[in-house]
């Protein structure tokens, strides 16, 4: 958790925010009008944004991780084929 920039913060906060809305909504502390129950699509439909740009910065990682790799892998055969 130490690397979590703003908009972490904020999609935690909407899906925190979407379970008390929940239990505030099933217990009857909150009767809202029509507008104001569409809030948890709302927050639900950001948090599902921030998972795909999350899921898209880990897959750029784990192709910069596969090509480093290859590459290391190539410097090391060359050198056991100079070796030999």
């Amino acid at each position: 958790m130490g690397d979590m920039n703003f908009w972490d913060w904020l999609a935690w906060f909407s899906l925190g925010s979407i379970v008390v809305w929940g239990i505030l909504k099933v217990t009857g502390v909150i009767n809202t009008p029509l507008l104001l129950q569409y809030y948890p699509l709302f927050a639900a439909s950001y948090a599902v944004g921030w998972q795909m740009n999350k899921l898209s910065d880990m897959s750029l990682e784990f192709k910069r991780f596969r090509s480093e790799t290859v590459k290391k892998i190539h410097n090391i055969e060359l050198n056991c084929a100079k070796n030999h």
